[in-house]
């Protein structure tokens, strides 16, 4: 998604986003480790990974689609949601698994939660554009 907006304000916007999953991503492959998974598991949770955020890709042939933006905003909040889920799981069982005592999940949803915000603000707006 960064490189189809190069030069317009949405540049900034999905490389921060893009950023930010990127460090969702080691935090999980390190809980994945911590929880001594085996390295099909890792590549498992990787590929998943890798899945959801090439959903962000769909429909961006070029910057001025904005049908593929909102499809791709679309996308990327379900994403985010998942994640959201995935975090307030995690930590909810964290007491209960030494593996976890280091990770800061307070930290995560209040980041998760944040970014929900944000693509959802440029969710409204694109729709707003479109109709």
């Amino acid at each position: 998604m960064v490189e189809h907006h190069d030069g317009n304000p949405l540049e900034k916007f999905f490389r921060d986003l893009r950023t930010e999953i990127s460090t969702d991503q080691e935090t999980l492959r390190t809980l994945i480790r911590k929880l001594g998974a085996e390295e099909s598991s890792v590549r498992k949770a990787r590929a998943w990974i890798t899945q959801k955020i090439g959903q962000m890709k769909i429909g961006t042939a070029d910057a001025d689609d904005r049908f593929g933006l909102l499809q791709a905003l679309e996308a990327l909040a379900l994403g985010i949601a998942g994640k959201k889920l995935l975090w307030r799981l995690l930590g909810a069982i964290a007491s209960h698994r030494p593996e976890f005592e280091e990770t800061d999940f307070r930290r995560l949803e209040t980041r998760v939660e944040e970014q929900v915000t944000r693509v959802e603000a440029e969710r409204l707006q694109t729709a707003r554009e479109i109709f």
